[in-house]
C-alpha cells in the first residue's frame, strides 16, 4: 500500500492492536495526541497533515466506554476539519452494541444513538467485528464492513484440539443460550464437531435458574462459543452445567474480553480449562497474568480488511 494516500491513527483504547496493524500493513501510525484538561474534557491534536488522505482511526469503544466513545467522536471531528478525504472508524469492539432494541416502554436504543453520533461527527465508513446484533449495521447510512474473528479462532481450535482433515473427533461445541446457536453451529460445521445448546429457564419467581442441555455432552471435550464475556456469569454457569453432565473438559472461545467486575474471579474458580479471547479489547494486567486466559490477535484480519477497502477489493471473501 502507498502510505502517501493512507493514514493510520490510533486512539487510546487499544494502542497495542493499532501498532500490530501498523507493522503488518507497513504504514507508520500518524502522530496524534489525546490529552485531558483538568476538568476531564478531551483534547485531540493530529500532528501530521491528513489533507486529501484516507484516514483509518483504530479505536475500540471498550471500557471506560463513555471516554472512548467521546474520544472517537472528537478524533473524527479533528480529521474532518483537517480536510481528510475519507474517515473510516475501525472499531473492533462496538460499545453499547447490546442496547440494540427497546427492552422496556421507555428505554433508549443506544446502539442507534452511537451510530448517529459517528456519522454526524464525520465518519464515512465503519469497520467492526462480531457485533452483538448484526442488525446494528442497519443503523448506519454509510458503508459498514462487519468482520468476523472466526478464521482466527478456527485456526487456533484446529491446532489446539488436533483436528484433522477427516473431521472425526470427540468435540462438541456448546451455545450458551438460544441466541448463540447460529454462531456455534457455523463453528461446529467447520470443525466437524457435535452441537449442544443450553436452555436456561426459571420455574417461577425467586427460583434458581435451571440449565437444560440439548445435545450429547457425556465423554466429549466441550467448547463454549460466545461473542463476548462481560461478568462471566453466563459463561461459568454454562461451564459448570456442561461439566456436571460428564464432559471430558470444558473450554471457551469468545471474541470480546470485556471481563468486568467479578469476571476474572469467576473464571479462575470455574470448571473451565482455558478461555481463549482476542485482542479487540486489551486485557487488564490481572487477566494477562491468568493461566486460564489466552489472547489471540485479530491484527492480521483487521490489516487485510483495511488494505482491501483502500484498494476496492472484496472484504467478504476473507470469510469464505
Amino acid at each position: 500500500m502507498d502510505y502517501e494516500e493512507v493514514k493510520l491513527i490510533a486512539g487510546n483504547s487499544n494502542p497495542a492492536l493499532a501498532r500490530l496493524v501498523s507493522n503488518i500493513i507497513g504504514i507508520p501510525l500518524t502522530q496524534s495526541t489525546v490529552t485531558r484538561f483538568s476538568d476531564g474534557e478531551t483534547q485531540v491534536e493530529i500532528g501530521e497533515s491528513v489533507r486529501g488522505r484516507h484516514c483509518f482511526l483504530i479505536q475500540s469503544t471498550c471500557p471506560p466506554t463513555n471516554e472512548h466513545v467521546m474520544e472517537t467522536l472528537i478524533m473524527i471531528d479533528a480529521l474532518k476539519r483537517a480536510s481528510a478525504k475519507e474517515i473510516t472508524a475501525v472499531m473492533p469492539y462496538y460499545g453499547y452494541g447490546r442496547q440494540d432494541r427497546k427492552v422496556s416502554p421507555r428505554a433508549p436504543i443506544t446502539a442507534k444513538l452511537v451510530a448517529d453520533l459517528l456519522q454526524t461527527a464525520g465518519a464515512t465508513r465503519i469497520i467492526s467485528m462480531d457485533l452483538h446484533a448484526g442488525q446494528i449495521q442497519g443503523f448506519f447510512k454509510i458503508p459498514f464492513d462487519h468482520l468476523y474473528a472466526t478464521p482466527v479462532m478456527l485456526n487456533d481450535m484446529r491446532a489446539r484440539f488436533e483436528i484433522g482433515d477427516n473431521l472425526e473427533n470427540d468435540l462438541v461445541l456448546v451455545a450458551p443460550d438460544a441466541g448463540g446457536v447460529e454462531r456455534t453451529r457455523a463453528f461446529a460445521k467447520r470443525v466437524g464437531a457435535g452441537l449442544a445448546i443450553i436452555d436456561k429457564r426459571r420455574a417461577g419467581p425467586n427460583v434458581a435458574q435451571v440449565m437444560n442441555i440439548i445435545g450429547d455432552i457425556e465423554g466429549k471435550r466441550a467448547i463454549i462459543i460466545d461473542d463476548m464475556i462481560d461478568t462471566a456469569g453466563t459463561l461459568t454457569n454454562a461451564a459448570e452445567a456442561v461439566a456436571s453432565r460428564g464432559a471430558n473438559g470444558v473450554w471457551a472461545y469468545a471474541t470480546h474480553p470485556v471481563l468486568s467486575g467479578p469476571a476474572l474471579d469467576r473464571i479462575e474458580s470455574s470448571a473451565l480449562k482455558k478461555v481463549i479471547v482476542t485482542d479487540t479489547i486489551p486485557l487488564s494486567e490481572p487477566c494477562q497474568a491468568s493461566l486460564k486466559i489466552e489472547q489471540l490477535s485479530v491484527s492480521g484480519l483487521v490489516a487485510e480488511a483495511i488494505r482491501r477497502i483502500h484498494t476496492d477489493e472484496s472484504v467478504s471473501t476473507l470469510f469464505v
